[in-house]
């Protein structure tokens, strides 16, 4: 698979992941006034926009934004480098893949930051600027529990706990990237070693058959 194909897969994360978030903004109300139930009352579409990082985490203003902005453009810029390294080094298919979609979830919310400022009109009140001060949109909501623990659990009973993530394409493809990277991580790097140094997985597949027959004896 030619290198340059890797990169068509965190494009077309992007594509779903800003088209999704136009479709929301032109057509969704914000708030609870334009929530879709999809299934039931536990995943809903919700129009909401997240200033900072992942669950609202935001770095101090004025230029907290745009540190964060700055940081995700190095990162982005890093994850395409390194796809192109594990190509050259023939690692495992799948791997590269995971890593392209986290790729493009990671640029799909970069473009929020940078841009939607000026095209949605969305930086927070006060930003010295609209560039590179955007807000992301997200609206995939996954209402899981709110409610008082029970007062007999140790350490938490009788706390309030509000399980309801908020997120988007983006954040779902590099979850499910990370996910399918630990997930299968000795079948990936276990490949990608055999691929980079042969001779040293032979090797190491011989130790491990000798020490499974004395065991065995």
């Amino acid at each position: 698979m030619k290198y340059w194909k890797y990169y068509l897969v965190a494009l077309l994360v992007i594509v779903i992941d800003q088209l999704s978030k136009w479709a929301v903004h032109r057509y969704m109300p914000m708030g609870m006034a334009g929530e879709v139930p999809v299934f039931g009352d536990w995943f809903k579409l919700h129009y909401t926009l997240n200033p900072g990082m992942a669950f609202g985490v935001e770095l101090p203003p004025p230029y907290g934004k745009v540190l964060l902005t700055l940081f995700r453009l190095v990162a982005v810029t890093g994850i395409s480098y390194y796809i192109y390294r594990l190509w050259k080094q023939h690692a495992p298919n799948g791997l590269i893949i995971c890593i392209s979609m986290i790729l493009g979830g990671a640029i799909g919310n970069l473009i929020d930051s940078i841009f939607y400022g000026i095209i949605y009109d969305n930086a927070p009140f006060g930003a010295p600027t609209p560039w590179f001060h955007g807000q992301v949109i997200d609206m995939l909501y996954v209402d899981i529990y709110e409610g008082i623990l029970p007062a007999s659990w140790p350490l938490v009973g009788g706390s309030h706990v509000s399980l309801w993530p908020i997120f988007n394409i983006a954040d779902s493809a590099i979850f499910v990237g990370v996910a399918l990277i630990l997930i299968f991580q000795n079948r990936f790097y276990g490949q990608q070693l055999e691929a980079a140094h042969p001779v040293a997985a032979d090797d190491a597949a011989a130790a491990q058959a000798r020490r499974d027959a004395s065991e065995v004896a």
